[in-house]
């Protein structure tokens, strides 16, 4: 058994790759993945080198595989360690590059280790041994799954950490108001008036799947998508040429939320597909319209998933605002590996007290819900 270090995901079919993926999870799909290198939305001159682990057998076949990255900084990650790098800089501890295994700028849980599940242990032990990534500080892979908890756990050299999301769970509901009564009279309340008061701005809300979507539309709502970017006076992480090509091959995966006034495209959201769960991903607005985006990115995500029988709703990273608005705390996990001895004490002491504050934090937001004591959502 050999480890391959692949420099594009080009380097391997996509049928192949894809063979891989569970249904649920279209972030790990070959389309998107490509869609990123193709368009120029990751490469090394944006600090972002594919460098895939490929698992080949005794003839050369593959048979699992990690998306993999040479990071020469932490941005886009979501799962911050740039105390960690700064620690390392002032001990005068090299940090980049270092390899993650993640989908760039999209904090999804989802399974990192694909295809054959009896060789995972191996693959895992392969990449701190493998020359063509000797000259990295460490591995890091964000955003796994709790049953693969027990494949990093039987090696005490991965440290694992947790942070705190929030996602929509969906029971059964039949409707917009099934789950609103599902919620306490103060923020079932609350949710009404929010969405009364936007109703007087007279905009036109539009699902479109991505294959509906044509080019001078695309533009529309990629400069949406980039406002919210230099509002902040950043450079926007995703090209407009990733857009095109994502729609273009995955197709009505892509969900486009549209909203218009008189015509004219002033925000959006883009809403990615799975098997049971739909994603709540990008969005940005020309115009900065009071309550828009809980509409845009919670409100009419929670009806687009009642509609078409999602069980769960992930609509993104941050937000205690999510709270309030009926999604539940979720833990989410990562592991981390350090190649120099003191740091790796330093981080996994870190860590250890941090998971107990996130622990405590979790169960202070379950409290928190806003679900009826008597409801089952």
């Amino acid at each position: 058994m050999t480890l391959r270090v692949l420099g594009s995901l080009a380097d391997i079919p996509a049928e192949r790759w894809d063979a891989w993926v569970p249904d649920d999870n279209p972030f790990l799909r070959h389309g998107f993945l490509s869609a990123l290198e193709d368009s120029g939305s990751v490469g090394a001159a944006r600090g972002w080198q594919p460098a895939h682990a490929l698992w080949q057998d005794a003839r050369g076949e593959p048979v699992a595989a990690m998306p993999g990255w040479l990071k020469t900084h932490s941005r886009g990650e979501y799962v911050f360690d740039q105390g960690w790098a700064e620690a390392a800089w002032r001990a005068g501890i090299d940090y980049y590059p270092k390899w993650l295994s993640a989908i760039p700028f999209t904090p999804i849980t989802g399974p990192r280790l694909l295809g054959d599940a009896s060789v995972a242990a191996d693959l895992l032990q392969a990449l701190t041994d493998c020359p063509e990534l000797a000259g990295v500080s460490g591995w890091h892979i964000n955003f796994t799954p709790p049953d693969d908890d027990a494949l990093f756990g039987y090696d005490p050299d991965w440290l694992p950490r947790q942070d705190c999301q929030y996602h929509w769970q969906n029971p059964g509901y039949a409707s917009f108001a099934d789950f609103l009564a599902a919620l306490r009279s103060d923020r079932r309340k609350k949710i009404r008036q929010e969405r009364q008061r936007l109703a007087g701005e007279g905009l036109a809300f539009e699902w479109l799947g991505g294959s509906a979507v044509s080019d001078v539309l695309l533009g529309d709502l990629y400069a949406c998508y980039a406002m919210t970017y230099r509002v902040r006076g950043q450079r926007p992480y995703l090209t407009p040429t990733f857009f095109r090509l994502l729609c273009e091959r995955l197709g009505d995966v892509v969900q486009w939320l549209c909203v218009r006034r008189d015509g004219q495209v002033i925000a959006m959201a883009m809403f990615l597909r799975g098997s049971q769960t739909l994603y709540g991903r990008y969005w940005g607005a020309l115009e900065d319209v009071p309550l828009l985006h809980f509409e845009t990115c919670l409100y009419r995500g929670i009806e687009y998933a009642i509609a078409h029988g999602f069980t769960r709703f992930d609509a993104g990273a941050q937000g205690e605002h999510k709270l309030v608005r009926g999604f539940s705390p979720v833990l989410t996990r990562s592991w981390h590996r350090l190649r120099h001895p003191g740091l790796q004490r330093a981080v996994g002491d870190f860590l250890q007290r941090e998971r107990a504050a996130v622990a405590d934090y979790r169960e202070r937001a379950e409290v928190a819900c806003p679900y009826r004591r008597d409801a089952s959502g």
